[in-house]
């Protein structure tokens, strides 16, 4: 069973500020995803994010990160998460109806295609800039991420979608899927030699998402069978066996590997919260998919979503956790703004189901936290973390560098299903002016 919501300690949050202005205007009661109030809300907080990251795109074609007040830092340097992102998020924009997302898109293809993509040995390398190749790693994460873009774009009608979804699930089906264990494996050089054994959850996660979009977008039943075994081995067995955490790290025999500690932002130790928001959402958007069968998938979800917060949420201060050790105490205790994000849209995804009170009150109390410290509210976009004080600071990130999370928290949530985000936007055209 989930733990109560109780143990969260959602009656005695005390914020660092009061509740936001607008906030105040929402209905005291009732559900917020089907008032006018806080749908017009979450349009003005996407509005914003578009309009802020729009700077991203440079004279040259590139794509720069934002420092904290829109500004273009210099020396870009194009991380193949980063540049598929922006592919993703403005796709989004132009299937609600945004202008001016057309640019933006066709860049970030230019990018994928010619600067990316590997002419010599195939695949796409992980950095590049103006210069030429800055990491040549070839990353189940980013390649699943490539997938991700090519099937956002063929939703929206871009030319060059077909081309970018065949070649690159030609290189994922040849390099990285396992068809023994249903899984992507994790890292190659640039020639396809292999340099670790290590095997991970973050890029299957991000493969289960790819997959159903690509399957949203292009009705191959491949794509959402190889999420179908994805989700079995992640959601169905690791999770219940981890007392309803899923491990990040695995050994090349898909052992949990307990003792690795790689990267501690990018591969951090133990488990991650705002991962299990992640893979609650996608389960049940495959659970949709799937036909909604008869089985106990929304409880599921909704263990993943509520251990996640009962271990992660910071009792004293709010905020979620970063990462938790083996005994589901906080290990990295920092803050920041995407476990938040996914946290919303996760519970988002309760209440379209079966809304309850207690959900509506767990997701009031995300956005007001949200909008109280993480919402730029002064230049746009989100910080990306805050200090003991609940002040945004800039240990890890410097700038501004994505959009993708805030801007899925405020769209998704609008939408009408749990899944097809684009057929949605493209019936609604909610930012249509």
């Amino acid at each position: 069973m989930p733990p109560s919501i109780r143990h969260w300690g959602v009656n005695h949050i005390q914020y660092a500020s009061t509740v936001m202005t607008h906030f105040q205007s929402h209905p005291a009661s009732g559900n917020w995803l089907s008032s006018e109030t806080h749908t017009a809300w979450l349009r003005e907080q996407a509005r914003k994010l578009w309009t802020f990251h729009r700077a991203s795109l440079l004279p040259s074609g590139l794509f720069a990160t934002l420092d904290t007040d829109g500004t273009p830092l210099p020396d870009p340097v194009q991380e193949l998460h980063a540049t598929t992102r922006m592919i993703h998020s403005f796709a989004l924009g132009q299937a609600g109806g945004l202008t001016g997302c057309d640019d933006v898109i066709d860049a970030g293809m230019t990018i994928l295609w010619n600067h990316h993509r590997d002419t010599v040995h195939g695949g796409y390398l992980w950095a590049v800039n103006g210069n030429g190749v800055v990491d040549d790693r070839k990353l189940a994460y980013g390649h699943v991420f490539v997938l991700l873009a090519g099937a956002s774009a063929a939703s929206v009608g871009h030319p060059d979608a077909a081309r970018l979804i065949a070649d690159v699930s030609e290189v994922l089906d040849a390099r990285f899927w396992e068809p023994q264990n249903g899984r992507f494996c994790d890292e190659w050089a640039r020639d396809w030699t292999p340099f670790s054994t290590y095997r991970g959850m973050n890029a299957n996660m991000h493969g289960t998402e790819a997959l159903l979009a690509a399957f949203e977008a292009t009705g191959e039943q491949i794509y959402l069978d190889r999420a179908s075994q994805i989700l079995q081995f992640f959601v169905h067995q690791a999770a219940p066996q981890n007392g309803w955490h899923i491990p990040e790290h695995y050994t090349e025999t898909w052992e949990v590997d307990r003792a690795y500690a790689g990267d501690p932002m990018f591969r951090p130790a133990g488990t991650t919260p705002g991962h299990s928001f992640e893979w609650a959402r996608l389960f049940l958007q495959h659970w949709e998919l799937a036909g909604r069968p008869d089985d106990n998938s929304p409880s599921i979800a909704r263990s993943l979503i509520m251990q996640a917060l009962a271990d992660g949420w910071n009792t004293e201060k709010g905020g979620i956790v970063y990462t938790l050790d083996f005994d589901a105490r906080p290990a990295i205790a920092d803050r920041y703004w995407w476990p938040l994000t996914e946290a919303i849209g996760a519970l988002a995804v309760l209440i379209k189901l079966s809304p309850t009170e207690e959900d509506e009150a767990l997701y009031r109390k995300l956005w007001q936290f949200a909008a109280a410290h993480f919402i730029d509210h002064t230049h746009g976009g989100w910080f990306h973390e805050i200090d003991a004080a609940g002040a945004p600071t800039a240990t890890q990130f410097h700038g501004k560098p994505d959009i993708y999370h805030a801007l899925q928290a405020a769209v998704y949530p609008m939408l009408p299903g749990l899944s097809r985000p684009f057929a949605a936007l493209k019936t609604t055209r909610p930012f249509a002016d």
